[in-house]
Formats: C-alpha cells, sequence, structure tokens
C-alpha cells in the first residue's frame, strides 16, 4: 500500500476536492508556500510562493502526515494545520535566516511502505528536514529511512520508543515516548483501584509494545493483564470473555474506527459489564469523530493527552489560531504540531551553514513551545533525541458534558 499514481488536480486554496477522508486544510495566505502532493493519487494544492515574489531560494521541508484511510485523517488533519500555522508565522517572522520555508506535504495513510516512499521522494526534492507523522509503525518507518539517507527528521507525534533499530543523530520527536506517558496511565489504573486490567488488542508494534509496558508496569505492583485477541474475537465474544474475566478495566488498544467504535458499544450495552471502566491511553477520545460516533458512550474513557495544565499566552494565541483554522476545537496533535516547526526553526537558525544544507544539532535548541521549553536530551538507551519534558495528562470526555473533558491525571 505505497500508494498508487493516479491524475492529479490543482486545487486553489479554500476549495475542496473528494470526500472527507482527502480533505485538506486550506493552503496557506501571508507568505507560506504549501505543496500537498498525496501518495495516494487525490489531489495537489500549490498557494503562491513567497520565494517566487522575492526571487529567493527556500528552505523546503517536507511533512508526513496521515491524511486518507486507514490512516486516522483526523489526527493527520490537526497535525497538519498546526505544522502549517507554524510555517505561516515562520515566514511572517523572516523566515530562516532570510530565506522563507516551503512545506511539502506527503499523505502515508499510516503505511510503513508509503512513509519509507515519501521519504526517498522528499530527499529526492532537497528537503533540509522532514517533520511529523502521527502513526508510530509508519513513523519508523519514516525514522529508519530518513537516518539512512542523511536527512533530519523531527517526529512530532508518534510515541513508540524504538523509533529507530540503530542510536542515531539525525531523528528527534516532539511527542513524549510510549514508555513515559503509559506508565503514568498505569499509575492512574492502579490509584483508581483497577488492579485486574484486560486489554482488547490487535496484532501490531505498537499495541504489543503498550501490553508489554502495562504489564511489566504492573504486575510488579500486584496488579494483573489478561490479552483479548479481537482478530480472533467477535465485540459479542470479548463481551463474554470480559464478563468471566471479571476485570474492572478494559483498555482500547485498537484502530479507530474499526473495530474500537463497536467494541464500545458492544460494552456499553451489555449489562454485565455495567462497572467495567473503558480505557484507552492511546488517545482514540481526543478527536471529535470519536464524541460524533458514539455520543454519550464515549464518555468517561480515560485517556493520554499531551497538554500542559494551563497555557501561558503563546499556547492561548496559537490555539484561537488553530481553532479558526480547523473550525473545531484543537487536539493536542495541533500543537504538536506547531511546536516541531518552531523546534525545527530554531534548530536550523543556529546552522553556521546555508540551512538548507540538513545539517542540524538537535542539542542547540532552545525555544519557547506552545505547551512548555523546548529542548532536546539524548537519555540513555534511547536511539533519538528527545524533547525532555513534554506534558503529559489522563483525561476523559465528561459525561456530564462530553464536548469537555475532566484531567483526572497529570504527569
Amino acid at each position: 500500500m505505497t500508494g498508487v499514481p493516479g491524475a492529479a488536480s490543482e486545487v486553489s486554496p479554500g476549495s475542496h476536492a473528494g470526500g472527507p477522508d482527502n480533505a485538506l486544510p486550506a493552503g496557506l495566505r501571508g507568505g507560506c508556500n504549501v505543496r500537498h502532493g498525496l501518495q495516494r493519487g487525490l489531489r495537489r494544492v500549490t498557494t503562491p510562493s513567497q520565494a517566487a515574489r522575492t526571487g529567493g531560494p527556500t528552505v523546503r521541508i517536507g511533512a508526513l502526515a496521515p491524511l486518507s484511510r486507514p490512516g486516522w485523517s483526523e489526527a493527520g488533519r490537526h497535525l497538519l494545520a498546526g505544522l502549517e500555522l507554524g510555517v505561516r508565522e515562520v515566514n511572517d517572522g523572516g523566515g530562516i535566516t532570510g530565506r522563507p520555508v516551503e512545506l511539502l506535504v506527503r499523505d502515508t495513510a499510516a503505511d510503513p511502505g508509503g512513509a519509507e516512499a515519501a521519504v526517498a521522494e522528499l530527499a529526492g526534492l532537497g528537503v533540509a528536514a522532514l517533520v511529523g507523522e502521527y502513526h508510530s509503525v509508519a513513523a519508523r518507518a519514516a525514522a529508519t529511512r530518513a537516518a539512512t539517507l542523511g536527512v533530519p527528521f523531527l517526529c512530532s507525534s508518534a510515541v513508540l520508543d524504538a523509533l529507530v533499530d540503530e542510536p542515531t543523530d539525525l531523528v528527534a520527536r516532539i511527542a513524549p515516548p510510549q514508555s513515559r506517558g503509559w506508565r503514568i496511565y498505569g499509575d492512574f489504573l492502579l490509584d483508581a483501584g483497577h488492579d485486574r486490567v484486560a486489554v482488547a488488542t490487535q496484532p501490531s508494534v505498537y499495541w504489543t509494545a503498550g501490553t508489554r509496558l502495562l504489564r511489566e508496569h504492573l504486575e510488579p505492583r500486584g496488579g494483573t493483564i489478561t490479552e483479548l485477541d479481537m482478530s480472533a474475537l467477535t465485540p459479542a465474544a470479548l463481551c463474554d470473555a470480559l464478563a468471566d474475566d471479571g476485570a474492572t478495566a478494559l483498555l482500547l488498544l485498537l484502530g479507530h474506527p474499526d473495530p474500537v467504535l463497536p467494541v464500545v458499544g458492544a460494552v456499553r450495552r451489555d449489562p454485565r459489564l455495567a462497572g467495567v471502566m473503558l480505557g484507552a491511553p492511546a488517545g482514540q477520545p481526543e478527536f471529535a469523530d470519536w464524541a460524533e460516533a458514539l455520543g454519550a458512550d464515549g464518555a468517561g474513557v480515560p485517556f493520554l493527552r499531551y497538554l500542559p495544565e494551563r497555557f501561558g499566552p503563546l499556547g492561548e494565541r496559537v490555539g484561537a489560531a488553530l481553532r479558526t483554522r480547523l473550525a473545531a476545537a484543537p487536539s493536542f496533535v495541533a500543537f504538536e504540531g506547531y511546536d516541531t516547526i518552531a523546534a525545527l526553526a530554531d534548530v536550523l537558525r543556529e546552522n553556521t551553514g546555508d540551512p538548507a544544507d540538513g545539517r542540524v544539532s538537535w542539542s542547540r535548541a532552545d525555544v519557547e513551545g506552545t505547551r512548555g521549553r523546548i529542548r532536546f536530551t539524548r537519555s540513555a538507551g534511547s536511539g533519538v533525541w528527545q524533547w525532555a519534558h513534554p506534558p503529559v495528562q489522563v483525561v476523559d470526555r465528561d459525561p456530564a458534558r462530553p464536548g469537555g473533558f475532566r484531567v483526572l491525571r497529570t504527569g
């Protein structure tokens, strides 16, 4: 699933082509050149180039995001909105050493092969660096390929600890590693009295890693984990197994929308499971399509979110701009996108040579992001540079107000 070439049409900024899965934010005004070349052959969008107006060269940045199925297109839309807003503000502030940034966007559709192909294509186009990606399996493939080709990659939203097999100075990450967030989630479970936990899961490197992390954290503290393989169970059969097991919490380590939405509906309707807490550490309830599909059934499902307890002035301003762009409340993924560009621009400005030559030193980053000061460190055992202290919360949608959120724990 590396993408099928097809006819591409030029679409002016603000117009719409295709259905909801391939809907993209309108191209940016105010001096940002954004080209969307969708790997799945859907469309390209080109906005007027600041470089063309100034006659100068650009700094090209390649962006990866899941903008069509089977990727989570709503997450991709939020990520891209943050990336594009960040680029616009960099360009409005004079660009990088006077050169405007040009964002070249590719749809990975959550496919590792598609991500690798996009990285190779963007490297061939001479990008200074790569940014983005939400899905861990696609991000891992992109990071590995980028390191092989010598292209810096700042991953925005994927949390899988093993982003690369071999340590590299070319790859860095904004999102916290899975091990940190999921251990905080494990502490939340234990403090809430859930020491007997079931996980509904699918075969996946990401879900397998999450299950292992939870098991390693809970079992030494007296907890137990029961795995329920949804590749072998129907939602009804899962309910039977859960009722027999006696677990007080069921964690949904499942893809969205299928099979997670049918599983939630089945559990909520089963009177035997009325006391079972549903949880989604991977963050599925963050997005509006969860609430739209499930209504009240989607409330009260704790998940991990990477936002601060309160925003500073920058976060408030960016949040308002993102809300306008998305015509909806921005998710934490949109803020991750913006912070990615802020951090990368800071690193590229520190390049003593040509900012477009792909040389980076992540340790030089020191910039205010929407969710805190961004500095990268290299911890023992990590193969990539990591933002040291991104915020972590456990939240849920408020059962009394499903459009709002309750903060249950911070870490």
